[in-house]
């Protein structure tokens, strides 16, 4: 077990962008699991991503095993959030629980779909150039119902993000590449 935790804390972010093109999310959350005490940036990031997906899988029909282990994840997010309020990129904190409170709302945890947007707007008012929040608030224009979404306002919000992906850094980003699918999603469906 313990080999096991060393190695995780030393997967890279190619592998974990190459594990998140194979839809291989148990890669993701060995390295999630791993990160209890080192909680980066980065590692929120990866732990954010994880939620959105053991969310999703959990809302499944015939998935409903595993709500208790989205449950768990989403609550320890959500104190990973709050922990590291004050030492998050600007935006970030606003953007995170913004997440939280959608993961939450999507497995009846609590009720707060206009403080979620609320909270994502007032990231992109604090970080009016971050491609993390920029992408973020377009993901919560895509998913809300009208009058609240729009997928050619989301459009917009992909697009500035996409433009501020571009250097080396984002070069190996499950956020670049979630951004990109969307932006041809949008695409598609305003075509129709």
């Amino acid at each position: 077990m313990l080999i096991s935790l060393s190695l995780s804390a030393q997967v890279t972010d190619r592998e974990l962008f190459d594990a998140y093109q194979h839809e291989d999310m148990s890669v993701w959350k060995e390295y999630v699991d791993s990160n209890d005490k080192r909680l980066t940036t980065n590692d929120l990031l990866y732990e954010y991503g994880y939620c959105g997906y053991i969310v999703a899988e959990a809302k499944k029909e015939g998935q409903e095993a595993l709500l208790p282990q989205a449950k768990r994840y989403v609550a320890r997010f959500r104190q990973h959030v709050e922990a590291q309020k004050g030492t998050l990129p600007v935006g970030h904190y606003e953007m995170y629980m913004s997440a939280v409170y959608v993961y939450e709302l999507r497995l009846k945890e609590s009720i707060h779909p206009f403080k979620s947007m609320s909270l994502a707007k007032e990231a992109t008012k604090l970080a009016p150039k971050d491609p993390v929040v920029l992408s973020y608030y377009g993901t919560c224009l895509f998913y809300a119902p009208k009058p609240f979404g729009s997928k050619s306002e989301a459009l917009e919000w992909f697009e500035a993000a996409q433009a501020r992906f571009g250097g080396d850094e984002w070069k190996y980003s499950w956020l670049r590449e979630a951004n990109e699918m969307y932006i041809k999603q949008c695409r598609e469906k305003l075509k129709k």
